[in-house]
């Protein structure tokens, strides 16, 4: 009997690997601040192929909480294996000329996101998320979506605090969060355990993210706050804000089912 699934484990009928097939559909509540770090620490940080960007050091520090299914839409009532919260830092660089994102950190805090993120070139690591929600309610436990609304995010890993923000909004953005805005390029990379080839790996390759049928909330933004704090087995706290942007609250939906080889590294 043939054994079935898009991901490991695979099965007679393929329904226990972690990773459903495509396409995979996502909406999420943002929290974003845009900022810039050391430029000489970014540029160290950039793939392969990638160049410095022309307003060096730009950053962006991003949380969401998702919710995500695949084609069955069976996560939507089975939300346990849908939800999510990730944090992530993104940098801004140039590809062969044109402006683009690269995903440089990111914790999640469920292992099919993990999984899913590999197989799209996001290094995804285990973490701890949380997110100040908003209900739609007039009372003192929802902060609303208002002028003087105050949202705030923190993450944990393996018992360390990595990062926290937060966003007093002011008013309707008119352009949103630019230092994230671009489009993602992240690096595939899966090594090999074989003796004498660790250092050549499997799979080593630029990517370009596709997404489709995108939609997005009125978009506010405000002051910010960012803190990136140095913890054991990390690093990211190279990246630690020199100037802070805007920060951005927002909704956002998207699928994806496809993705771009850029550049065999």
């Amino acid at each position: 009997m043939t054994l079935k699934g898009y991901s490991t484990p695979r099965t007679p009928s393929g329904k226990a690997g972690l990773v459903p097939p495509p396409p995979w559909h996502y909406a999420a509540d943002f929290l974003v601040v845009d900022y810039w770090a050391d430029p000489d620490v970014v540029t160290s940080l950039l793939p392969e192929g990638m160049e410095p960007h022309p307003d060096p050091g730009r950053c962006a520090a991003i949380f969401a909480d998702w919710q995500s299914s695949s084609d069955s839409g069976e996560e939507i009532l089975d939300p346990a294996r849908g939800h999510y919260k990730e944090f992530f830092i993104v940098a801004n660089a140039l590809l062969d000329g044109e402006e683009v994102t690269t995903c440089v950190f990111i914790w999640v805090d469920q292992d099919f996101a993990m999984a899913r993120g590999w197989i799209q070139g996001f290094p995804k690591k285990l973490g701890t998320i949380w997110m100040t929600r908003t209900f739609g309610l007039a009372c003192a436990a929802d902060p609303g979506v208002a002028s003087g609304s105050k949202f705030g995010a923190v993450c944990t890993a393996r018992g360390h605090l990595i990062a926290k923000a937060t966003v007093t909004l002011e008013g309707v953005s008119e352009n949103g969060p630019e230092h994230n805005a671009a489009p993602i390029v992240n690096v595939r990379h899966f090594p090999r355990l074989s003796k004498g080839d660790h250092e050549d790996p499997q799979v080593h390759e630029l990517v370009r993210a596709a997404s489709r049928d995108r939609a997005s909330s009125e978009i506010w933004e405000g002051e910010a706050t960012l803190e990136l704090s140095a913890a054991p087995g990390e690093e990211h706290e190279l990246l630690v804000p020199v100037k802070l942007g805007r920060g951005y609250r927002f909704s956002f939906g998207y699928t994806v089912d496809d993705l771009e080889t850029v550049k065999v590294l």
